[in-house]
């Protein structure tokens, strides 16, 4: 942890974690209020079932119903603790980090487990399929808070809150990493109700899976097929092409050759890392800037604010450490101003996309707003 930017861990009343990094500007002072609350036993971890057509597992966590949805602000979850709301946060912050009450794996690990159905033995008992099998959903979910605001998204921080969310993002991968049973580790953030937001507190989550996400494993195997260096080929065909839309020392973001979505960007890196725990501080000052950039950008294209996915695609934990590359995948379905492109017959059932906008249009007019958008300086 860099010195300018502060860690640190307690514990909320029920046992989970509970970390505060503190901006490199902090106000605030060292000490935090303990939580108070009287909480209920968590739910039991969920089970993950086996899909034996696809070879795809799919978490039956039925506490998730319970969420709230679209609290007023006095009731915002998410916010610091006062009298009136006994949210999840005890006392001020700048970012915070906190175990999922009801998360869809863990917080039971592999060692942990016992009884009916078993934990996953590894990657070999994921791979394996067959009907009717069951394993206990192990990992870990966190919630990422941005701001103690309660409304927001990432494009809306100052630059040294950025960097400290990044800073968290890149901790928690490696602490999560390191958990048994983890096999990769996923942050992102949804914005919007459009996108099914239930929350308009500024925030994210890191999903830590018992498996390998079925976009990864398709990954690896391109890998395996056209060569350990595919990532360095996209990119430099990418900046070759004409449809990057910000570029900076370290970090390129381009609109993909062949996006799905109406808009869609995504900005990697210029040297092969695994995870956003192995960037370094050039790196990740840089990110902090211009991703504020992009994601202002996206939200110049309209008058009003985009809903969109950022979603930090990782290199598993055991696997493909030397070859797929850590990027992000920004993604909206917005396709107009009042229009959005819904996931119909050929996407949903099929799997089977159609792109609405071409990808060089696409990218034309992000590559515009973007450059409308003064880049974020440090104060």
């Amino acid at each position: 942890m860099p010195t300018r930017i502060v860690k640190r861990t307690a514990k909320l009343a029920d046992g989970r974690d509970l970390i505060y990094y503190d901006d490199a500007d902090t106000r605030l002072g060292p000490e935090r209020r303990i939580d108070t609350r009287r909480l209920d036993p968590r739910p039991p971890t969920a089970v993950m079932r086996q899909d034996v057509l696809t070879g795809e597992w799919v978490s039956i966590a039925a506490a998730r119903q319970a969420r709230v949805v679209l609290p007023p602000a006095d009731r915002d979850p998410l916010a610091p603790q006062t009298p009136d709301n006994p949210s999840e946060i005890p006392d001020q912050y700048d970012v915070a980090v906190f175990e999922n009450r009801s998360p869809s794996f863990g917080p039971a690990l592999p060692g942990e487990v016992t009884g009916e159905p078993p934990a996953p033995a590894g990657l070999g008992d994921i791979a394996d399929i067959g009907f009717g099998r069951e394993r206990v959903a192990v990992g870990r979910c966190e919630v990422v808070c941005f701001s103690p605001a309660h409304e927001g998204a990432f494009g809306d921080l100052t630059p040294s809150r950025a960097r400290t969310v990044i800073e968290a993002w890149a901790d928690r991968t490696a602490e999560l990493s390191a958990l048994p049973g983890v096999q990769q580790v996923f942050p992102f953030e949804n914005r919007g109700k459009a996108i099914g937001v239930t929350l308009p507190h500024p925030h994210g989550q890191i999903y830590a899976y018992p498996y390998v996400t079925p976009r990864t494993a398709r990954v690896l195997d391109s890998v395996r097929r056209l060569g350990p260096d595919l990532f360095e080929r996209v990119l430099d065909s990418e900046r070759a092409g004409g449809r990057v839309v910000l570029a900076g020392e370290w970090w390129t973001a381009f609109v993909p050759f062949a996006a799905r979505w109406p808009i869609e960007v995504h900005l990697l890196p210029h040297r092969q890392i695994p995870d956003l725990a192995a960037t370094d501080e050039a790196e990740r000052d840089e990110l902090a800037t211009l991703y504020l950039r992009l994601l202002r950008g996206i939200d110049a294209l309209y008058d009003d604010p985009t809903p969109y996915i950022a979603a930090w695609h990782q290199a598993p934990v055991h696997t493909g450490r030397d070859s797929v590359r850590l990027h992000l995948q920004l993604t909206s379905i917005r396709r107009g101003a009042d229009k959005i492109k819904y996931l119909a017959g050929s996407e949903s059932a099929m799997g089977a996309f159609i792109a609405d906008i071409p990808p060089d249009a696409a990218a034309a007019r992000i590559r515009d707003a973007v450059a409308s958008v003064p880049m974020p300086v440090h104060p």
